[in-house]
């Protein structure tokens, strides 16, 4: 969940395959954006981004930042 779906738990759900990968895609425009996982009733940041920034709630969250091509 992010900034780019409004923090929504119902949109856009991850799905495991059959390797036990989860994974979604998304289009999205230009800019930076603040995320997290969900996993287990727990917040987790990104353990393969470094990138953070602190949120309203004192914790961190992940961040990537998507350039135009």
């Amino acid at each position: 969940m992010g900034d780019f779906n409004n923090w929504n738990p119902k949109k856009h759900p991850m799905q495991n395959n059959e390797n036990g990968i989860w994974s979604k895609t998304l289009v999205l425009s230009p800019g930076k954006y603040e995320y997290k996982f969900f996993v287990d009733g727990m917040w987790k940041k990104d353990p393969q981004n470094a990138k953070t920034c602190l949120n309203c709630f004192g914790t961190q969250n992940s961040v990537f930042n998507l350039e135009e091509i």
